[in-house]
């Protein structure tokens, strides 16, 4: 099926367009180390409006998160939602898999676009780079919303049963998951009705596995990521 067609491709495509309708644009921050951010910010910046960065979590890139929330918000807000480092348009050359080396690479990308100071919104695994971001950045950074993201819990509380899957290698495997009985099983511990995954064809989880197939890649090669994620 997605040899000739692929429903995530035409989800995307129209979530780009309505990010365009919402007044946003795509750029490409090259920080000339061999690491390149993708973002859609406000096509007209006005000072009288604030900064916000919008930083998404697991999932194919930045617009299938913040598609409903950034058509509400543009009107208010001079808006920078990136693609975070793996994730959609954004990739390095770097060995770094960190979430302190993500919150550099955005601060990094935002001053490029000569953004002083910001507030911030971190879902799930952005939670954490905004976290970082708070900590590292704190001149820059006015005020933060975190979403969804457990930057308080330490190793001893996934080992006291805080969580029902302790081993990080298991919560991996069904946070990113490569097979569609892994996929299928992470979208039963999502949905308020868990019965609604079996009703999902194979065909199109199978599809989205493939779209996000490059963060998969690069998610599994260390424990960094695959830690946030599975705190997020």
């Amino acid at each position: 099926m997605t040899g000739c067609f692929s429903f995530s491709e035409v989800i995307e495509r129209t979530y780009k367009s309505g990010f365009k309708r919402s007044g946003l644009r795509p750029v490409t921050i090259d920080l000339k180390d061999g690491t390149v951010v993708h973002f859609w910010v406000s096509k007209t910046r006005l000072e009288t409006k604030p900064n916000l960065l919008l930083i998404h979590g697991l999932g194919a890139s930045a617009i299938w998160q913040w598609y409903d929330v950034a058509r509400r918000l543009s009107p208010h807000f001079n808006l920078f939602i990136p693609d975070l480092v793996f994730f959609g348009g954004s990739s390095t050359t770097r060995p770094e898999r960190s979430d302190v080396f993500q919150a550099q690479t955005l601060m990094r990308a935002l001053e490029a676009q000569s953004v002083k100071r910001f507030s911030l919104v971190g879902l799930s695994y952005g939670g954490f780079v905004g976290y970082r971001m708070a900590a590292m950045y704190g001149d820059a950074v006015e005020k933060v919303v975190i979403c969804c993201a457990a930057v308080c819990v330490e190793e001893k509380d996934m080992r006291d049963g805080v969580f029902a899957v302790s081993d990080l290698d298991e919560a991996s495997k069904i946070l990113v998951p490569e097979s569609v009985k892994k996929l299928r099983e992470l979208i039963g511990y999502i949905f308020y009705r868990p019965a609604l995954a079996r009703l999902v064809p194979p065909c199109l989880l199978h599809d989205f596995i493939e779209h996000v197939s490059y963060f998969l890649l690069l998610a599994h090669s260390t424990n960094d990521i695959t830690t946030c994620v599975y705190l997020s």
